[in-house]
């Protein structure tokens, strides 16, 4: 990436950010112009060009911003004292009020984590891997205090973990956002715990 090592603190690299993840959400990543992420960030387009290399750079850093920040706040509430249960719990109230609470980031997040690019995919790679072990730690944290069942497939409970959240949040995106996100997180922790715990 270009810029100084400090860019991060300029007000125009997080105008630019802001911008770009609401032009990608509204136009996906193909359609999507650097002309018009400028626009909307208010600033020249080659100002743009002193902060990201390219459009590629611009989705993977917008994604990577995002997604750290997510990612620091829930490894700091999973640090706090409670079982493995109510970690669960935290992770899936903060994923859905996250998203719940800006529509754009939602759509922005849905659209990309299923981008097909190669070097898309593998730019956003780290600070989902960073998601995934914290939620395989919550599960092995369940397992080892008995919470949850024995000998399970942490990677395979992780994958369907996040699976069933994101599609909670998918579903709550092709509505349009009509209903509340939130809302929903007390029936998906359930649902999930019921599973993790073996009860009926």
């Amino acid at each position: 990436m270009n810029g100084a090592p400090d860019r991060k603190n300029s007000d125009k690299y997080r105008a630019i950010i802001e911008a770009a993840i609401e032009v990608f959400a509204e136009h996906g990543y193909h359609n999507a112009r650097v002309v018009k992420i400028a626009r909307a960030a208010g600033v020249a387009e080659g100002t743009v060009y002193l902060y990201f290399r390219n459009k590629e750079d611009l989705l993977v850093s917008a994604f990577r911003e995002k997604m750290e920040t997510f990612t620091g706040e829930v490894a700091g509430r999973l640090a706090e004292p409670g079982g493995a249960a109510e970690k669960l719990r935290r992770l899936v109230d903060m994923h859905l009020a996250g998203l719940g609470a800006d529509f754009t980031l939602a759509l922005f997040f849905q659209i990309h984590l299923r981008q097909p690019e190669e070097a898309v995919h593998d730019g956003i790679a780290g600070p989902l891997a960073r998601y995934a072990r914290l939620i395989e730690g919550v599960v092995e944290e369940g397992m080892a205090s008995g919470e949850f069942l024995p000998g399970l497939n942490k990677k395979l409970v992780r994958q369907m973990i996040f699976g069933a959240i994101d599609e909670v949040v998918s579903n709550w995106v092709h509505a349009r956002g009509k209903y509340s996100l939130p809302g929903q997180a007390g029936a998906v922790s359930a649902f999930l715990l019921r599973g993790l715990a073996g009860t009926r």
